[in-house]
């Protein structure tokens, strides 16, 4: 038998069961999960608001990673990260101890690489990459403001955009994480953002939070400079006066990983060797099966530092 966490009710959290282990068969790889990550996406899924929906009983978890079982196409005892193709969203997904996903859900990660690292970089590195170059295209020298810069992906993308050679202001929604700001942005609270805070115009703004934060941190580009929204964990709208967007002219561009997977997977898998040296560094938070609450009530309330896993080791 084999632990799996089943959404039977939208709005309200999966419940923790006992299945039979899933039978392999052709077209599909059996894993033995170790971890799997848990994002707002997947808490959107859980609620019932995102676009694509799974059909009821379903297990959730759109990213997860562990050990092949059975598989025709996959090493048995690789170690290997699951995402895509659906996982989560029209198919189980990765909160359980097995999954039975499609081969093209799998992919090899390093030997030796920490399953919670495995399960949870590809979104926020990617995310954070994509949103600093082929969105924003941030050069040498710009200014550049990252809300929700103590989340995984906000970040992440304070780290990217500094070797970018930008000046980087990070920042947070609470006080208590103006210490995870990561070096060497300057970090500031939301609740003082303002020109004489953020030290004058902003070139580009990486917005990762959404709602309320998105309108003020907006006020602070300079004409003609960029947005690049992210994420909306802080409000799903957020209301502009036309006249003095217009007046302003600063251009805005969303990222989606969905549609830029393919095109920034090169980058990401280069950089999780620079994330299991330490060399860029992204803070895990760890919670068993049966403190699934627990997990879902630090990411919902904006608590929770970095990414957040389920340990199924």
């Amino acid at each position: 038998m084999s632990r799996a966490l089943v959404l039977e009710t939208f709005g309200a959290l999966p419940r923790l069961v006992e299945r039979p282990i899933p039978e392999p068969r052709p077209g599909h790889t059996l894993v033995r999960l170790s971890a799997a990550a848990v994002t707002h996406l997947d808490l959107n899924v859980v609620d019932g608001r995102f676009g694509i929906l799974p059909d009821l009983p379903a297990v959730p978890g759109t990213a997860g990673a562990g050990t092949v079982l059975a598989s025709d196409t996959h090493p048995e005892g690789s170690l290997v990260q699951l995402r895509g193709k659906a996982l989560g969203l029209r198919r189980d997904g990765c909160w359980a101890e097995h999954a039975l996903v499609p081969d093209a859900a799998v992919e090899a990660v390093p030997a030796g690489t920490d399953p919670a690292l495995a399960c949870s970089y590809f979104s926020p590195v990617g995310t954070a990459w994509a949103a600093v170059h082929p969105v924003a295209a941030v050069l040498p020298g710009e200014r550049v403001l990252v809300t929700g810069a103590a989340g995984a992906v906000g970040a992440l993308t304070v780290q990217l955009a500094a070797r970018a050679g930008a000046e980087v202001v990070g920042v947070v929604g609470r006080p208590a994480k103006l210490a995870h700001v990561p070096p060497p942005a300057k970090a500031v609270s939301a609740a003082e953002l303002s020109p004489e805070a953020v030290g004058g115009p902003i070139d580009v703004l990486i917005d990762t939070v959404g709602g309320p934060v998105l309108r003020d941190a907006l006020r602070l580009v300079r004409p003609r400079g960029r947005a690049a929204l992210v994420g909306y964990t802080a409000g799903r709208e957020f209301t502009v006066d036309l006249a003095d967007f217009l007046l302003a002219d600063v251009s805005l561009r969303t990222v989606n990983l969905m549609s830029r997977a393919a095109e920034v997977a090169g980058d990401v898998r280069r950089l999780l060797a620079e994330l299991t040296a330490g060399e860029l560094t992204l803070p895990i938070e760890r919670y068993a099966l049966d403190d699934l609450a627990e997990a879902v009530e630090r990411l919902r309330t904006g608590e929770a530092v970095g990414r957040v896993t389920l340990d199924l080791g």
